[in-house]
């Protein structure tokens, strides 16, 4: 499975910005999937996940209301929609697959790993 995360950009704060990650190697349907954030200096953190089947959703409290995660299977497409972006959201975002149906906030439990989009706020 490979992972290509799109979308990233330099944006001002308060703008919104959708990121994607499609799935090419064989079909995400039946996958969770997930969105994490390394900032610079910092570890990589978990910011969005998604079930298999798009209908439960979590996210970190340090986006919730402002960013939504989604997903179109028949595309093997996950989305990530920022809104009201801030400085502190920049960061190179990671789009994650889990073998499990059920989503997940850890890290670990993520099986692949696409390469990473930069996404810079500026104040």
């Amino acid at each position: 499975v490979q992972l290509q995360a799109s979308g990233g950009g330099l944006v001002q704060a308060g703008d919104s910005k959708r990121l994607s990650c499609t799935a090419s190697g064989r079909l995400l349907s039946r996958n969770a999937m997930g969105w994490f954030r390394e900032a610079p200096g910092s570890e990589r953190e978990f910011v969005a996940t998604i079930d298999w089947s798009g209908e439960s959703t979590g996210y970190a409290e340090s986006v919730k209301g402002r960013f939504t995660i989604s997903r179109e299977n028949a595309k093997n497409t996950v989305y990530l929609q920022m809104n009201s972006l801030k400085p502190e959201d920049t960061a190179v975002y990671y789009c994650a697959a889990r073998r499990g149906e059920t989503y997940s906030t850890l890290q670990a439990f993520y099986d692949y790993w696409g390469q990473g989009t930069q996404v810079t706020v500026s104040s």
